[in-house]
């Protein structure tokens, strides 16, 4: 069980567990950098190169959060985001674009992407945003387990 701090921006780092994101993006240098960023916050971090990489992957539960790229060559970022619904249950998943439209936000809400973020805004604000997401998972367990 993780234990809540009092700034909702921050979960503590002194839980026996790190916190695990898995990033998929086809970009290398994009994985490369949020792996940085994530690590340097104290994070364990799993990256994978497309969607079926994850899919197919030994373990693919597991994370805490998915943040996932939207255009990828083999499936996009919504359609991985709805089979991971279907398979993770509530475990947030953040979508990642630079290739924003008027119906993204729709379209991903319907397929249970937690929140849609625009490249390039990946820096302390998307750590906000996942710490955010992890934290609201885990006080709806605990409103369900009462």
């Amino acid at each position: 069980m993780i234990a809540i701090s009092s700034h909702p921006e921050r979960l503590p780092m002194s839980s026996p567990a790190k916190l695990t994101v898995y990033v998929v993006d086809d970009d290398d240098a994009v994985l490369g950098s949020l792996r940085f960023l994530l690590e340097t916050d104290g994070f364990a971090v799993r990256t994978f190169r497309n969607a079926t990489a994850l899919l197919n992957a030994a373990s693919p539960s597991g994370a805490d959060c998915y943040l996932i790229d939207y255009k990828m060559p083999d499936i996009n970022g919504i359609e991985l985001a709805g089979r991971l619904r279907q398979s993770e249950g509530d475990t947030p998943v953040i979508l990642i674009t630079g290739y924003p439209d008027s119906n993204i936000s729709a379209r991903a809400a319907a397929a249970g992407v937690n929140e849609v973020i625009l490249k390039p805004l990946l820096d302390e604000n998307l750590i906000k945003r996942i710490r955010h997401a992890i934290q609201n998972r885990v006080h709806a367990d605990l409103r369900d387990s009462t």
